[in-house]
């Protein structure tokens, strides 16, 4: 015996129906030749189930159109006004269809993936040609998923629920537990960040999504927080950024890190010249010399070390630190990731 089918299934098959509809369906037509209606035990039931999907489509912004047989008043049919439904013709200019295809190069999480192509490939249909994207030809920046505490965290930053999560502080490496006040994820440097007020410190914090160890725990009821105050978001944000810029000297190999190539700064006033150095000499063969500003030294360093050994740190150590003990700690989860 076929399973039933699911509640979301059903209202598609019921749009697709409408929308391909020559004129209009009855609710016998509906029930006799759409997927998901057949399921319904009863008249009454299938009666309830209707309207339930009808009001979901109207509340979709979805115009669903009664129509009324003109010789019979109670011969009730139901229809999709396709002239209001349709989007408007998209013309994209070249530089529009490139700055979208640099968005969704930027999201690497499988589960939206598929999702950017497809919009993409449809885009395409309607843009400049070929050409349309190679104004930002190796420019994409590379954003992770924030693993498996992205989806709760923005669940209850919506809800303003607050947290606890274990987090190691990138500049003490002390590992505790905080209870936050969620307001923000905000894409920084190729990672997550968690804009929230820490209850314990009482006071706006940022947190590196990658930092977080563990599960994140909601606790309490919807609702427990107000909205943020926007100038409190704009000093967690401002004490995220702060901090002296300074120069990093890398590594490159030719043709990779497009997205910190693209930040590239002149060399500072009386920089080593690394090429006498008879140590670094043998590494600098086959690279370029690239120099990147960075305010804080871990943060540089989670996204250095995405790229592999495509990128060496030449100066400062502190960075250079950085980069070898999360490649260490990489080295640690190695043996348990192949044994999973």
């Amino acid at each position: 015996m076929p399973s039933p089918i699911d509640p979301a299934e059903r209202l598609l098959n019921l749009l697709i129906a409408l929308v391909n509809s020559r004129g209009r369906m009855t609710k016998e037509q509906v029930r006799a030749s759409v997927a998901g209606y057949a399921d319904a035990p009863s008249d009454d039931a299938f009666e309830r189930m209707f309207e339930r999907d009808k009001d979901t489509l109207r509340e979709l912004g979805i115009p669903l159109v009664t129509v009324t047989d003109a010789g019979h008043g109670d011969d009730i049919g139901y229809r999709i006004d396709l002239e209001a439904y349709a989007l408007p013709p998209i013309d994209l200019t070249a530089a529009e269809l490139g700055v979208l295809t640099l968005a969704a190069q930027t999201w690497q999480d499988r589960t939206m993936r598929g999702d950017t192509s497809r919009a993409l490939t449809k885009l395409r249909a309607v843009g400049q040609g070929p050409g349309a994207t190679d104004l930002v030809a190796g420019l994409a920046p590379r954003v992770r998923s924030g693993g498996s505490v992205f989806a709760p965290l923005l669940d209850a930053a919506q809800a303003r629920q607050v947290v606890r999560l274990t987090y190691r502080a990138a500049s003490t490496g002390e590992v505790r537990e905080r209870r936050v006040e969620p307001w923000q994820l905000v894409a920084r440097r190729g990672g997550w960040v968690l804009v929230g007020w820490d209850q314990d410190r009482q006071a706006p914090r940022s947190f590196r999504l990658s930092r977080i160890e563990g599960s994140v725990r909601v606790t309490g009821e919807p609702g427990a927080f107000p909205p943020p105050d926007p100038d409190l978001v704009d000093r967690a944000l401002a004490a995220w950024r702060a901090g002296p810029s300074r120069v990093a000297t890398l590594a490159v190999l030719p043709e990779r890190a497009e997205a910190t190539r693209v930040r590239a700064v002149d060399a500072p006033a009386g920089a080593v010249d690394w090429s006498a150095d008879p140590q670094v000499a043998p590494v600098l063969v086959g690279r370029d010399i690239v120099h990147v500003e960075y305010r804080n030294a871990w943060e540089l360093a989670e996204e250095l070390v995405g790229y592999g050994d495509a990128v060496l740190v030449i100066d400062p150590p502190e960075v250079r630190g950085h980069v070898l003990s999360l490649l260490r700690r990489a080295a640690e989860l190695a043996p348990e990731v192949t044994r999973g």
